[in-house]
């Protein structure tokens, strides 16, 4: 499984790279802590089990761009990571210790949880 750290992430928010930072975190969570992008896509974890691959953006699933997989603490990311690699994704990357190693390591202005 691929995974990339908070500072290699934040370097790539800071360049015109394409790529997709998937949230799989629940509503609530994003209320809380939200990295703000325009190549921020969401689709929370419980709607990827309950619904499956169709439950993702249809930039995801197009599968040209890098894929950035983000959660709370990283633990939800790394499951849906396997879970798409599983699914012929290639181009995919957990983002490890999640939104709030970011919000740790990076910016404190997203808040923590």
């Amino acid at each position: 499984m691929n995974e990339i750290t908070v500072t290699e992430l934040d370097q790539k928010l800071k360049s015109d790279e394409k790529f997709i930072l998937l949230d799989v975190r629940e509503d609530w969570e994003l209320d809380q802590a939200k990295i703000t992008d325009n190549r921020l896509q969401v689709t929370p974890m419980s709607r990827l089990a309950n619904e499956g691959p169709s439950a993702l953006p249809e930039s995801v699933q197009k599968k040209e761009n890098p894929v950035y997989v983000i959660c709370h603490h990283g633990n939800r990311s790394k499951q849906v990571t396997m879970w798409l690699e599983s699914q012929g994704y290639e181009n995919i990357f957990n983002v490890s210790g999640g939104i709030d190693a970011f919000a740790n390591k990076i910016n404190p202005e997203i808040g923590l949880y």
